[in-house]
């Protein structure tokens, strides 16, 4: 029995040395992280339990059968983070350099059909240097059997995807098919193509990191959500997001304890300016609504003009998506439809309720906008929001213009609750916009047309640039004092907890991509 032993535990030694003591220490010297590392410092300490550590390749060509190393270049199991249970994979670089195998990716989809089948989350650690070439075929086959295994479980169990190193090709496209990514400053890349077939294909050239960093990905792709200045933050913040998130899609997002008590924020009474066209930061009305330090912005430098992110009102996890006055005046555009689309159907799969702060002008104007698919993309947003069945309410606090009114969770898209604040303009358009086209001939005809402009536009902004005409007609349920707010919403949520919606039944919609 004692060489059965000794024999076991030499195997679990050789797997925990991956590639060897040589690779570890040029891993450290990286300022990276090894796989086994990553995954005991993410769960809870000991919660760790490992799944198909003596695994190993099946290749016979190329030399490959004297090249073995248990588990194969991937840590694959289970365990927990704050005593919830997870399942998680993590690419061991030490070995062939992370390089995708079949077995390699039989292990992923492994730990994936379990996810599915207890209704967990999914946690990839990415480090790789793409397919391993040796095996032709069979790691493609992989790959496509991990991307199937991703869309199987969208929608049923959370998904992030952290990039802590190479992931290129085939490799991109089942963290871009995850919930939410994450990449390491200065050390993680993601391209399809790299910067060598850039440069013979387009005469390009560029660095990895200019091509595919996670600077380049997180403000003008989009492609990562989040971005971390180190392994260990990058894994603190996956943990910060699972904190907000439900096990899967049949439960609800944890509630922390919490007291009701005088929940009145005087200081969300000045936020708004005097003048209409003077920009303010959303993010003071996000922060005078949501509970103390709870906002957690998702895509904080792509498409700045809105704001998502996720937040605990009353304790209660919320996903908050605002316009940006800041930015672009607010305006929606291309890139900040698809962002905030895109973070409405995660919380709407995982049943986390919508709060939506409303300061929209409209849509952004130009022959750029349209000729990239302002109209597709708008779509995607309106598209989103009419589909969401969990709990939303908006705020309008300024501006709520034309076709971006109704974009942004009107009442006639299936909103909830309505509030609009005192200086809450609701309109088709500007009054300055609208009186030059309603009165353009009585404007040109008067002795001082800019008189006669000026008492029209006040005539056109007592009439329709307020909420009360909307709140007449019940497409707004109250006009609140801004004080007021996270007092009504907080209310508003609790009296919405259990909302139930049946839909029409049909296979799925056809949301414009």
């Amino acid at each position: 029995m004692e060489d059965n032993l000794k024999v076991l535990n030499d195997k679990i030694a050789a797997a925990h040395l991956g590639g060897g003591q040589t690779r570890i220490d040029k891993q450290h010297q990286k300022g990276k992280l090894t796989a086994r590392e990553r995954v005991h410092l993410f769960l809870d300490d000991g919660s760790f339990e490992e799944i198909g550590i003596l695994v190993t390749h099946r290749t016979k060509d190329f030399g490959m059968e004297d090249q073995i190393f248990y588990g194969d270049g991937v840590v694959t199991g289970y365990g927990t983070v704050d005593g919830r249970l997870v399942y998680i994979f993590a690419q061991d670089f030490t070995v062939f350099g992370g390089s995708l195998s079949e077995t390699h990716a039989e292990k992923i989809c492994k730990v994936m059909d379990m996810a599915m089948k207890t209704g967990a989350p999914v946690i990839g650690l990415n480090d790789s240097g793409g397919a391993r070439i040796q095996e032709g075929v069979r790691s493609l086959g992989g790959y496509a059997d991990i991307f199937y295994k991703n869309v199987m479980a969208s929608g049923v169990v959370p998904q992030i995807s952290a990039i802590m190193g190479p992931c290129a090709g085939g490799a991109v496209y089942s963290p871009a098919m995850t919930d939410f990514t994450i990449m390491v400053e200065n050390s993680s890349y993601m391209f399809v193509t790299g910067p060598n077939v850039v440069k013979t294909v387009t005469n390009e050239t560029v660095t990895s990191e200019e091509l595919g960093g996670a600077s380049t990905h997180s403000t003008k792709s989009g492609v990562t959500h989040l971005t971390a200045a180190n392994d260990l933050d990058c894994l603190n913040q996956v943990k910060k997001l699972l904190s907000y998130m439900p096990q899967n899609c049949e439960e609800k997002p944890n509630k922390l304890p919490y007291e009701l008590g005088d929940e009145t924020r005087e200081e969300l009474d000045s936020v708004i300016p005097d003048s209409a066209n003077k920009p303010y930061d959303m993010h003071e009305v996000i922060k005078g609504i949501s509970d103390e330090d709870s906002f957690y912005e998702i895509h904080k430098n792509y498409a700045e003009n809105i704001i998502v992110g996720f937040a605990r009102l009353g304790g209660r996890s919320i996903g908050i998506v605002a316009n940006q006055p800041m930015v672009l005046a607010g305006c929606l555009d291309v890139n900040s439809s698809k962002k905030a689309a895109r973070f409405t159907r995660f919380c709407d799969c995982f049943n986390i309720p919508l709060l939506v702060v409303i300061d929209v002008p409209g849509f952004l104007p130009g022959t750029d906008q349209e000729w990239n698919g302002i109209i597709t993309n708008g779509a995607k947003l309106l598209y989103a929001l009419s589909e969401a069945t969990v709990p939303r309410i908006s705020v309008i606090t300024r501006k709520a213009y034309g076709g971006a009114y109704d974009v942004m969770n009107s009442k006639h898209i299936g909103a909830d609750m309505n509030y609009a604040w005192p200086s809450a303009e609701i309109a088709v358009m500007g009054a300055k916009g609208a009186s030059e086209i309603i009165f353009r001939r009585e404007i040109a005809a008067a002795e001082d047309p800019a008189a006669k402009l000026k008492e029209k536009e006040d005539e056109y902004a007592r009439l329709f640039a307020n909420p009360y005409s909307a709140a007449q007609r019940g497409f707004i349920d109250e006009v609140i004092l801004p004080r007021d707010t996270r007092r009504k919403l907080i209310k508003a949520f609790s009296m919405l907890e259990n909302k139930t919606v049946s839909i029409p039944k049909k296979k799925h919609g056809n949301i414009p991509l």
